[in-house]
Order: C-alpha cells, then structure tokens, then sequence
C-alpha cells in the first residue's frame, strides 16, 4: 500500500547541499531527478512534506527574509515542472536539544499533526542524507530512508553500523520509483 506522505530533507534531497550552507536563492540549485519524484509522488496523491535544519539563521549568515526567498525558489522550480510541495516545516535554532532540530522529531511530528496522519496508523517515510535524518525518523516512528546524495555517500558508512539493516538509494528519484513499483 502506498504511504500517504514522504517528508523530505531539503538540502541534499531535493538540492545541492554546500558545507558553507545555502544562503541565497541563486545558491540554491536543484537535483533535476529529486523534482521529477515529487512530481511521481504528487501524481500518486501521495502528500509531500520538507522538514529542513536551517542553522545559518542562528548562525546569522542569512536571515528569514532570505529564507523566504528560497522556500519561494523551491515552490516555483518545483511548479515549473509540476510537482509540489503540500508543507514546509525549518528549524533555525542552533541547540541541538530544541525539540524541532533534528534529529528530534518535532517538525516530522508537525507535518503529520497538519494533515492528521498517525505514522501507527499509516506508513510514513522520512528521506534524508544524514545520520541526524534517520534518527529523526526513528524518532518520529517514521520509515526512514537514506540518499547518497548530499552527504549521504559520505555518511553511509557511519550510519549503516548503527542501522545495518537501513534502505539506502542513490537518489530520491530510485527511491520514489522503488515505492511506487513495489506497489
């Protein structure tokens, strides 16, 4: 049975990440295949949700504002080739132990309070590229899935000792049409 929601990363899923963060619109670049799968998942009626650290406003190396500016980015080079994104959840605080910085669950929690979907009722997949991203799913009760994109070649290995049994795929787009084959 297909999941009622798959909440994304950002940075890394949908987008190029940059270890100096993604501070502008024109920084940020997206992964061509990771928009053709949320279109996939749209066309199925499966909600898409993005659940995003954003430290660099507690950092201060970009403001709300400019935060704005590139959520709009996303929505419309998203639009451009039909896919959408049904909500948008990011936490700019710099502790980590701030229930919405994951790898707490609250802004999975959040998403799935908005359209009333209980991860014990119904499957929810949480896609990331990071250790902090899997544990957030696991956190949240969520299935979580792992990208080689972003940093996720580069953390597998870490993240595969302590979850060896975790799915991984070399991209949202593998991912997405795994799901819906399977189905």
């Amino acid at each position: 049975m297909l999941p009622k929601l798959v909440i994304l990363d950002r940075d890394g899923v949908i987008n190029y990440d940059s270890p100096d963060y993604i501070k502008s619109p024109e920084e940020w670049i997206p992964i061509e295949s990771s928009l053709q799968a949320i279109r996939l998942l749209n066309e199925q009626g499966i909600l898409v949700g993005v659940a995003s650290n954003q430290r660099g406003i507690g950092r201060g190396l970009y403001d709300e504002a400019t935060l704005a500016l590139i959520t709009e980015k996303m929505y419309q080079t998203c639009a451009d080739v039909g896919a959408k994104i049904d909500v948008w959840r990011y936490c700019p605080a710099l502790e980590r132990t701030h229930p919405d910085h994951k790898p707490n669950p609250g802004m999975l929690l959040s998403i799935m309070d908005e359209f009333n979907i209980s991860p014990q009722d119904d499957s929810v997949y949480f896609v990331g590229d990071k250790l902090s991203d899997v544990e957030a799913a696991i956190n949240a009760q969520c299935l979580p899935i792992m990208v080689e994109t972003g940093y996720g070649k580069e953390s597998s290995a870490e993240v595969l000792v302590k979850y060896p049994d975790l799915p991984i795929y070399s991209n949202l787009l593998a991912f997405v049409e795994a799901l819906l084959k399977d189905n």
